[in-house]
């Protein structure tokens, strides 16, 4: 994609600012996941929701470093009425970035929230979270997990 397509697209802007903070604290290196490698797992029933969720994985919980933040980086997509169950971040901190479709973020107090393209959910270490597909169309979030 060109580089001004990045930055007229929001949310592809937005990545590319993640991806250059998450790097900037490693300058030996820069790390590069292409879509086309990325670990392919479902998960059924996800904590405890309804259906199938299709995971692309640039890795996963249990291959990075003690010292390195993001633990697990991910395009996930849920099929309409499917969901992921609201469940509880005891260690780690997880941010879900809305690509496409519609859905109802269930956030820390239990409160549903419509999201859509370009919207982002936060839930901290110690809140809980869930998430369900209500539109026509596929939700298609990005999600990154991170860990102090």
């Amino acid at each position: 994609m060109p580089t001004s397509a990045l930055t007229q697209h929001p949310i592809l802007a937005a990545l590319a600012a993640l991806v250059a903070i998450a790097t900037a604290a490693s300058p030996a290196h820069a790390e590069v996941y292409p879509r086309e490698s990325m670990i392919k797992a479902e998960k059924k029933e996800a904590a405890g929701g309804k259906g199938v969720l299709n995971g692309e994985y640039a890795f996963t919980r249990d291959m990075p470093k003690k010292d390195e933040a993001i633990k697990e980086i991910s395009w996930l997509t849920l099929k309409p009425g499917d969901s992921i169950g609201y469940h509880k971040h005891t260690t780690n901190e997880d941010t879900y970035i809305i690509i496409s479709g519609t859905g109802i973020f269930k956030d820390k107090d239990g409160k549903d929230v419509p999201v859509k393209p370009g919207d982002v959910t936060i839930v901290r270490k110690g809140e809980s979270h869930g998430l369900t597909a209500t539109g026509t169309e596929p939700l298609v979030f990005v999600d990154v997990i991170a860990e102090q």
